[in-house]
């Protein structure tokens, strides 16, 4: 097992006033049925209350402290403006205590920086990338991702995602420099089940041991295949299968992913 080191850290408690109580869902919809399996248990944590949308515009801020974030791979930064707001920001690679912060058409090109595409030069490192106008982040917020800008035409600008898709995003929507910190995360190793179990996550039993009743892939004399392509227990196409089905926005992704 290995896990993060933490250096980067340097407050352990969470600020009051940002944080809020986080119920447990166990994979359930509003009606109470599991819509998602293998989930429940876990640690209790708090919410961090993220600024997505970075609107603090013209308002210069300083980082005050980098904190653990339960409920992301991401570190996050505690931010103290000039008119005495405080916010959480998503860390990226570089930013540190006393680093100044800002956002809006004219700040400074810089590790932290929120702007708008337009404003934006091109090569530029991004994360946190708005895909509806004002609506906040959505795009490249886990640890060590991060896109990059590399046209603009029309209303539009061509940005490279962390899968290598390439997509058309609205220039006045906003993004922030730098690529997303703790980068050393994808090098973890969870080493055990009990860990697993903290994140609430259950076991999975796998469907070739269940009975013909319970899954699609289950029955048979000793140890046998699933007999046929990959399904779900429901007998839907798994594993390769497209599920994506969104003509609207379709047009807005220039090339695929590659393999």
């Amino acid at each position: 097992m290995s896990v993060s080191s933490f250096e980067d850290v340097t407050r352990a408690t969470p600020e009051r006033k940002l944080t809020k109580h986080l119920p447990k869902q166990s994979g359930r919809n509003n009606t109470g049925s599991i819509t998602v399996r293998h989930r429940g248990g876990g640690h209790k944590t708090k919410y961090r209350l993220i600024d997505f949308k970075r609107q603090k515009d013209g308002v210069p801020g300083k980082v005050a402290h980098i904190e653990y974030d339960p409920n992301r791979s991401a570190r996050i930064a505690l931010v103290h403006y000039a008119d005495g707001d405080k916010r959480y920001i998503l860390s990226p690679v570089g930013l540190s205590v006393g680093d100044p912060v800002m956002s809006g058409p004219g700040a400074e090109i810089r590790p932290g920086s929120a702007l708008p595409i337009a404003n934006i030069p091109l090569g530029t490192t991004l994360h946190n990338i708005e895909v509806q106008l004002g609506r906040g982040g959505q795009l490249v917020r886990s640890a060590g991702t991060a896109a990059q800008l590399l046209a603009k035409e029309g209303t539009y600008a061509q940005v490279r995602m962390p899968s290598g898709e390439v997509r058309l995003i609205d220039m006045r929507c906003r993004a922030t420099i730098g690529q997303v910190g703790n980068v050393e995360h994808e090098n973890e190793v969870v080493g055990k089940a009990g860990k697993t179990r903290w994140r609430g996550f259950r076991p999975a039993v796998r469907g070739m041991t269940m009975n013909p009743f319970d899954h699609p892939h289950g029955g048979g004399e000793g140890r046998s295949g699933a007999g046929g392509n990959p399904q779900t227990p429901w007998g839907k196409p798994a594993l390769g299968q497209r599920t994506r089905h969104n003509k609207q926005t379709d047009r807005m992704i220039v090339r695929r992913r590659t393999k």
